[in-house]
């Protein structure tokens, strides 16, 4: 009778189980992390009530847990869950529950914290994933003829390099003619994107961090015109775990983080932006404000990389597309000469849009080095054609799909970043070391 009993029991523990990974639809997803908190995400197929629990890795008896949420059909059944009884410097494993019960995952589950390496040691070594222009097909609402994305092992690829966080540079996902009037289209393509199971192993260990560009905004070439941009908005929230979004009072989702000694700036480069098309009166890509917040905080930046994240290419030559040269030749150029001006060092722009690789380099009349690095395609289509652009570094065009791990390491006064740019199938491109001045 015991032995039928605990059988049962043994069953109904496996039933439960299945049943709750069931209900997972994506996820669970590492976002911001900083010394004394981290925050995970995760996607319910319906309503139901999601929760973590985390342990510093090798202590799994000393169990902490996150805040309890209620997936909402509203936010696309997501949920934001902030981990807060943590400590700087460590790696912590977790395990997602849905209605109270634990998610069997077929892959590592592991969050970490930053470390507190300041008047202490020199700044930790670490690497970033950097990649835009994700498409993941489906044919019922895609345009008739060859599929448009594939080669999605690039995700897999991604993965097997442990990226300590990855930065996602926009066309994070590709909205379609039935998505972008309504908050259900929204939430579909997002969802479909994110569902991507070649996905969700890179999701669950490595940190994300997001921007957007026009085809997850809104529209191909849409802008601050767009009537649905406060829905945009709100989606994006669900969808990613930023530490901030927007500058006080201005809307979009510029943000700013720091990883070790590292600072990033995140731009919103399709909130503030005038029609590509308008003829008469001032054309602004990045806006005043926006431009006025950025030189003051990279004015106020001590780092030996000032990473700035924005949708399309910053430096080129080239006059076509949606290039800033092309658009907003002024605004670039007044961009350009405030850092100049204000003698700012070590900018290293990180682009994406043109679905193809490069990076540019050019010394302004301060004699500091400014470099773009553009990262695309990682799954969309691929531009081959040939432009000319002045100011690209011979050996670095890559017109596959491909993605960069950027590399931080060196002593505090010596801090290099080494650019590597791989395949979709994870073979090396090419590869630079760049110095701090």
């Amino acid at each position: 009778m015991r032995q039928t009993f605990l059988f049962l029991l043994l069953l109904l523990s496996t039933f439960n189980l299945s049943a709750q990974k069931s209900l997972l639809q994506s996820g669970p997803m590492l976002g911001y992390t900083d010394m004394f908190e981290t925050m995970l995400w995760a996607q319910t197929k319906s309503e139901a009530k999601v929760q973590v629990a985390y342990w510093q890795k090798g202590k799994p008896t000393e169990r902490h847990l996150t805040n309890t949420v209620k997936t909402q059909k509203t936010e696309g059944f997501t949920a934001h869950l902030l981990a807060d009884e943590v400590q700087p410097g460590n790696w912590y494993e977790y395990e997602l529950r849905i209605n109270d019960q634990p998610v069997k995952l077929d892959y590592p589950t592991e969050f970490q914290t930053q470390t507190l390496w300041q008047w202490r040691t020199d700044p930790p070594t670490f690497r970033m994933a950097v990649g835009s222009c994700a498409y993941v097909n489906e044919e019922v609402y895609d345009r008739p003829g060859q599929p448009y994305g594939g080669d999605y092992q690039i995700f897999t690829s991604i993965h097997k390099q442990r990226p300590d966080l990855m930065i996602w540079l926009g066309d994070n996902t590709y909205l379609r003619e039935p998505d972008w009037n309504t908050r259900t289209g929204f939430l579909h393509r997002n969802t479909h994107t994110r569902s991507l199971p070649e996905l969700q192993a890179l999701l669950a260990s490595t940190h994300h961090y997001a921007i957007w560009d026009d085809h997850d905004y809104g529209p191909n070439d849409s802008d601050g015109s767009f009537i649905h941009k406060e829905l945009s908005t709100e989606v994006f929230k669900d969808f990613w775990a930023n530490p901030t979004y927007g500058l006080p009072g201005m809307g979009g989702i510029t943000s700013y983080f720091q990883w070790a000694d590292v600072d990033v700036f995140m731009l919103d480069d399709r909130y503030f932006r005038t029609p590509n098309e308008r003829k008469f009166g001032e054309k602004t890509l990045l806006g005043k404000e926006q431009i006025d917040w950025l030189i003051n905080a990279l004015s106020n930046s001590k780092a030996p990389f000032k990473l700035i994240a924005t949708g399309g290419q910053v430096l080129t030559t080239f006059v076509g597309n949606e290039t800033y040269t092309n658009l907003c030749p002024e605004e670039r150029l007044h961009l350009l000469k405030l850092i100049e001006e204000e003698g700012i060092k070590n900018v290293v722009f990180l682009t994406g849009d043109r679905h193809h690789t490069e990076l540019c380099q050019i010394k302004n009349e301060a004699g500091n080095m400014m470099y773009d690095l553009t990262v695309s395609p990682l799954t969309s289509g691929v531009h081959t054609g040939d432009e000319q652009n002045l100011l690209r570094v011979d050996g670095t065009l890559v017109q596959k799909k491909n993605f960069a791990i950027l590399e931080f390491s060196g002593p505090k006064q010596a801090r290099v970043m080494k650019i590597t740019i791989f395949d979709s199938d994870g073979k090396e491109q090419w590869s630079k070391n760049i110095q701090s001045e």
